[in-house]
């Protein structure tokens, strides 16, 4: 049968295609994806093409489906494929299979990747127990898990130590203070709702250089909602104040218990070192694009003061599986970062634009033919069309975020790839 999907060709050249599949093996599953959110890591393998690590070397020759936080459902199950698997099901997939290759779905794979309209799940992913089933409702919030579950491992690597014992307690501290640093993006919103909904941390601080980008991150995640979730959240422009350190060891009464860096900075990194408190956890989020980003820290403080540093990046089933149980749950909401949606033929020169961050998650519906638009612009849309209008109403109506009733109209009334 025949697809269309976004495919990686090289360095830069990202198309929409359309091609055929090969026959659904015995033990593969033909998936019919309908969501993708767009990721930064993407945009990555796009400018390296065969230089990232998980691009095949051939990829001009068998250019490879992009896309990996997607959700869909099972359309057809290979003869051999376990019955627990049914036509209908929801699943998504976590992508990160931990080969020696390096080789992943989105990344790597000529016939599976979520930005597509139908995928080959291939035995491989099956065998690693990758493929993941969605209880919950919608699909967008199963979109979000991918990333969501990047944020959860980080919440989980992070520990502290008693020093009277030398006992360790791994994760963020419960009750305690977290800044969240270069944190208005989409995986910072991510920290924020785990951060209230998941770690019961008390007081969380998210800062950014861009006012408006962090105005509209608290539209997301209001420190109103917070305070209900029993934490006090407070977003903190650093450019307005001539020493923003002393400025946030004020806000957490002498230094935060767990700091996450959410951009590859160095500068970042040592804000984060000055404002921890004695027995502070660090966590370098932000994978840096070069390999030798150099920064500085106070030697003293690790010894004396029992800092730690590591950092974290990606996920694995059981992550996911974690999350998933939240988001059926109404513990976290997902659609706190969504910001943008799409159609498949605008996918690409949505990618492409990711060279400068923008909004939040951008989430791709992948049979879809409409442009890139915006949550908060769909008042000016519906003045157009009254496809939008419409949207406009049942997003207001839900405080303003993507929501179910949203996409199952979206889904019934939008023009079809």
């Amino acid at each position: 049968m025949k697809t269309k999907a976004i495919r990686l060709h090289g360095k830069m050249d990202l198309r929409l295609d359309e091609f055929e599949l090969p026959p659904l093996g015995e033990n593969e599953i033909l998936v019919n994806f309908i969501t993708d959110s767009l990721c930064a890591s993407t945009y990555k393998a796009v400018k390296l093409g065969e230089d990232h690590k998980r691009v095949p070397p051939n990829v001009s020759e068998v250019p490879v489906i992009v896309g990996h936080e997607m959700c869909g459902v099972i359309a057809k199950t290979g003869a051999n494929v376990d019955k627990k698997w049914k036509i209908g099901q929801k699943v998504t997939i976590q992508t990160a299979l931990k080969l020696e290759s390096g080789y992943d779905p989105g990344y790597s794979y000529p016939y599976i990747g979520g930005a597509s309209t139908y995928a080959i799940v291939p035995e491989l992913v099956l065998e690693r127990n990758c493929l993941i089933p969605y209880d919950g409702e919608g699909y967008f919030k199963c979109s979000m898990v991918e990333p969501l579950a990047c944020c959860y491992r980080g919440f989980l690597g992070c520990y502290h130590t008693d020093y009277t014992t030398y006992t360790r307690t791994d994760g963020t501290k419960k009750g305690g203070k977290l800044a969240i640093l270069g944190g208005a993006g989409p995986m910072g919103l991510g920290c924020v709702e785990l951060a209230y909904g998941f770690a019961k941390t008390a007081q969380v601080v998210v800062t950014g250089r861009n006012k408006e980008r962090l105005d509209g991150a608290s539209k997301k995640c209001p420190p109103e909602y917070a305070k209900q979730k029993g934490c006090d959240l407070t977003y903190f422009c650093t450019t307005e104040y001539d020493d923003p350190v002393a400025k946030l060891i004020e806000l957490s009464d002498g230094g935060f218990d767990d700091v996450f860096v959410m951009a590859p900075s160095a500068e970042l990194f040592q804000m984060a070192e000055k404002i921890c408190r004695e027995d502070g956890c660090i966590n370098f989020f932000a994978g840096p694009p070069q390999h030798d980003l150099q920064g500085s820290m106070n030697l003293y403080r690790i010894h004396y003061d029992g800092i730690h540093v590591l950092g974290t990046g990606g996920s694995i089933p059981q992550d996911m599986r974690d999350v998933l149980a939240l988001i059926e749950s109404n513990a976290i909401r997902p659609q706190a970062l969504i910001s943008h949606i799409l159609g498949m033929n605008a996918y690409v020169d949505t990618m492409m634009a990711m060279a400068t961050p923008s909004g939040a998650k951008k989430l791709c519906y992948t049979g879809l033919d409409i442009p890139l638009i915006a949550i908060d612009e769909l008042k000016d849309w519906g003045k157009k069309d009254p496809l939008y209008n419409e949207l406009y109403k049942i997003v207001k109506a839900n405080g303003g975020l993507w929501c179910v009733e949203a996409e199952e109209y979206l889904l019934k009334h939008a023009p079809k790839i």
